[in-house]
């Protein structure tokens, strides 16, 4: 093991990592980006499969977004939003009102996907906290929140209590507040028994029974948009998420939409929401949000639920929450950027035959013995590996079945990281073609190796 490994296995704490397990490897080490591809300290050229877990869109060392971080440490780097505001920032939050769904007009910035999601909790209690109910027999302070099974929306504790993840999130149950659970749409492993389409999204009616039962003390629904991605890329129909709209305007909760791991093109709109026309009420994105360059967030609301915290200093409506580097110039500056080459390179229009290329691609693989299902939403792909493809059999996790065939990937230069036994592919939107195609292939080989 070389200098940097054995530092690594001296200092570091890594995430989702089993560390008794990490200090009988070698570490790879990364040095370089540059396009699609990452570079080891050994030299050695890896395909960034999964963007650098799900941010990187238009490839490490984007002329565009490093002159744009440059030219912004030549003015300042950090200035704070508490009482001040800086031109990044406002020019950054104008571009995102303009393209997201119809009616978010104001942006709240935050560090990350997980903190985007506990402001949306936030304002969502505060709305009707400080606007009182809508309507009659509600009371005025709906404090709880309907989330779905399987639903990841990040590690801090408010996002963690919506979690629905029990491997992720049930050891620090203890500590988490009370959500209600809906059955989320998982048409090869339906909850309900039943088949798509001929089930007519009977998951939907589960839904609008919780709400029935519960909205009088319901301030908001949390939803990932068309994919439950950390869940093993878990695609809903078309259409549920306009009928989730529906149901929360008609029981006066907020739809609050979680576009972190799905924003910025990866489903191939801007937006996920955008498939199904819906416009939340509140909406956090992170993650491509520069472009994968620097850690940024932002929650989006309706004109309603701002005017809802204005009032007197005596009234203390105010939104009594931020973060140090709330808006940081540098990550506004990237954000900015990401934003023009999604305009003046035409990034959706040039993924789309890339979309098309996966699919073609993947129903090759779709066929094999171990390969049960794969799921596709835009460029986020998931393979979801079986034991008994009749019987829909899982392998069992101690198999560790998804981390040998990204093990095998890597040894021919692809960088994948598994969710349980699915395999994901993410790669940069930038991708060509040609590096499309040997991807899906290095990683076929694999899945072939390792369940044969």
């Amino acid at each position: 093991m070389n200098d940097w490994g054995e530092k690594d296995r001296q200092y570091i704490w890594h995430p989702f990592t089993q560390m008794k397990e990490w200090g009988e490897t070698d570490p790879t080490i990364i040095v370089e980006g540059k396009g699609v591809f990452l570079k080891d300290i050994q030299g050695k050229r890896y395909i960034d499969g999964t963007s650098s877990i799900w941010v990187n869109l238009h490839g490490h060392q984007n002329k565009k977004i490093d002159q744009a971080i440059i030219a912004q440490m030549g003015k300042f780097s950090h200035a704070t939003l508490l009482g001040l505001s800086h031109q990044p920032a406002i020019q950054l939050a104008e571009k995102l009102v303009q393209k997201s769904p119809k009616g978010l007009k104001k942006v709240f910035y935050s560090d990350n996907g997980s903190t985007a999601v506990e402001v949306a909790l936030k304002m969502a209690f505060g709305f009707f906290r400080h606007k009182g109910s809508r309507a009659p027999r509600e009371s005025p302070l709906k404090r709880k929140f309907i989330s779905f099974t399987n639903a990841y929306h990040g590690d801090t504790i408010g996002s963690v209590s919506l979690g629905g993840i029990d491997l992720f999130h049930q050891f620090y149950r203890p500590l988490l507040f009370e959500t209600i659970k809906a059955p989320a749409p998982y048409c090869y492993r339906c909850p309900l028994g039943l088949a798509y389409p001929e089930c007519q999204m009977a998951c939907v009616d589960e839904v609008e029974k919780i709400m029935e039962a519960h909205h009088h003390e319901v301030a908001g629904l949390v939803i990932e948009p068309v994919v439950q991605a950390a869940a093993g890329m878990i695609t809903a129909p078309d259409g549920y998420l306009k009928k989730i709209r529906a149901l929360c305007t008609r029981y006066n909760i907020l739809l609050i939409a979680d576009e972190v791991a799905v924003g910025f093109g990866r489903t191939g709109r801007l937006f996920a929401c955008e498939h199904d026309r819906v416009a939340p009420d509140l909406m956090a994105i992170a993650k491509g949000i520069t472009g994968g360059y620097l850690p940024l967030a932002a929650t989006l609301a309706t004109e309603e639920i701002y005017d809802a915290f204005l009032g007197d200093y005596s009234e203390f409506k105010t939104f009594f929450h931020g973060h140090s580097y709330t808006g940081n110039p540098l990550g506004c500056a990237a954000g900015i950027a990401n934003l023009e080459i999604f305009e003046r390179e035409e990034t959706l229009k040039k993924i789309k035959p890339k979309i098309g290329f996966l699919k073609k691609e993947l129903r090759r693989i779709a066929k094999w013995n171990h390969v049960g299902d794969i799921r596709q939403a835009g460029m986020m792909i998931g393979i979801e590996l079986v034991e008994n493809k009749e019987e829909k059999t899982p392998y069992p996790l101690a198999l560790r079945i998804g981390q040998k065939v990204c093990e095998e990937a890597k040894k021919n230069g692809v960088l994948l990281r598994p969710l349980g036994n699915v395999i994901v592919l993410m790669p940069p939107l930038s991708i060509s073609l040609r590096h499309l195609k040997e991807l899906v292939s290095v990683v076929g080989k694999a899945i072939q190796t390792v369940t044969q």
